[in-house]
């Protein structure tokens, strides 16, 4: 008859096997277990340009709209950075396209809320958002909005103030419970809030403003110190970021995403489609890939695809499809009964009916957006 003693000690043992082998079932970073013990900055996080600004029945199909999905089904379909831009409206900070007037997803903290409740369902994934500071907001003023929205414990707080040489690994990271990656573009100060990164600080760009399939580039764009120069960018340890969507022109200077070419940019195939420019730029960094993917309508490629490829990933579980209920629609400028969400084209139009609309800090007069534009209005 087995004792007490040895019955507890063989039974924790089958315990424990039991767990690892249920734990190494089932565990999988990011979407596959073959990213765990990778680090943070060393694979590609897949990203979705203006998240928030969603171009479906919710927005009566805003031409300001970058997506075509919510940011809760961008998530679960495999974007992991997302992008949004802050403004201040009736003394609340609330993610607006370019202007309130034009575009408002409603507050920062709601949307915040709503990536707090996917954090919540989603233990094994790590998430990146990156906030433009349109109306420079300061640590604690975003500080406080994100305690509203109880995230902060996600929250990963770096090492340094500067680039650093070394990330987590995911597995660390979700170990930690430190899943929450926060980027600001840009922030004079965190000390109030340190894990409230300054974009520049940890990251580089290339540029983003291209109108031509041709003319996408693997140069640094941003921050002013690395422009040009792929050198100094890698040598910096700045994290390369890679913006991958093109624009058109419709008039009168205002630019925005060229859907028509939609599949070609986000996938593999013809002239500045998403693969090569990520294999270029790849080769251009001296093998190490961009550890950031910013795209337009996420699902158009699709762009996932693109991001396996370049992590290696051949084993993704756990991604949700997207629903099949967007209607796409590209029939003009339409507005919402609270006025919310206008479309480019009722802008454009405004202009040539002889009226001097507003965006933001510019304005429509004399047959030019003004001396603070320097070049055009991109959304």
């Amino acid at each position: 008859m087995l004792s007490l003693s040895l019955f507890a000690f063989l039974f924790s043992c089958a315990s424990a096997s039991a767990s690892e082998i249920m734990r190494r079932n089932t565990t999988a970073c990011n979407n596959s277990p073959s990213l765990c013990s990778l680090s943070y900055g060393e694979i590609t996080h897949l990203g979705a340009h203006d998240s928030p600004f969603v171009r479906d029945a919710s927005t009566d199909y805003s031409d300001f709209g970058n997506q075509y999905y919510n940011t809760t089904v961008q998530l679960s379909a495999g974007v992991r950075l997302v992008t949004g831009q802050v403004h201040k409206s009736d003394n609340e900070w609330h993610l607006c396209h370019s202007d309130c007037t034009y575009l408002d997803a409603g507050t920062l903290e709601s949307w915040l809320s709503e990536i707090k409740a996917w954090l919540d369902d989603n233990p094994n994934d790590v998430v990146t958002v990156l906030l433009v500071n349109s109306d420079d907001a300061t640590d604690s003023e975003l500080g406080a909005v994100f305690e509203s929205a109880n995230i902060t414990d996600y929250a990963y707080t770096p090492s340094s103030t500067s680039a650093i040489s070394s990330w987590p690994t995911l597995q660390e990271l979700i170990d930690d419970g430190t899943r929450l990656m926060t980027f600001i573009a840009s922030l004079s100060s965190n000390s109030n809030a340190a894990y409230l990164m300054d974009e520049f600080a940890y990251i580089w760009e290339n540029p983003y403003d291209v109108t031509s399939a041709s003319n996408f580039s693997c140069l640094p764009d941003r921050p002013s110190t690395v422009s040009g120069d792929t050198a100094a960018a890698l040598s910096s340890n700045r994290l390369p970021f890679m913006n991958h969507f093109l624009d058109q022109d419709i008039g009168l200077g205002i630019q925005e995403p060229d859907v028509s070419a939609i599949d070609t940019t986000n996938g593999q195939n013809g002239t500045g489609n998403l693969l090569t420019s990520a294999d270029t730029c790849k080769s251009a960094y001296s093998g190490r890939q961009p550890t950031f993917i910013l795209v337009d309508f996420f699902d158009k490629g699709p762009a996932i695809d693109v991001v396996d490829k370049l992590n290696n990933v051949t084993d993704a579980t756990g991604r949700v499809a997207v629903p099949d209920t967007n209607k796409e629609d590209d029939s003009g400028s339409t507005t919402t009964s609270s006025g919310t969400y206008v479309g480019l084209t009722e802008l454009v139009d405004d202009v040539k009916s002889g009226a001097n609309p507003s965006v933001g800090n510019w304005i429509w007069v004399g047959g030019d957006w003004g001396s603070i534009l320097g070049g055009g209005i991109t959304f």
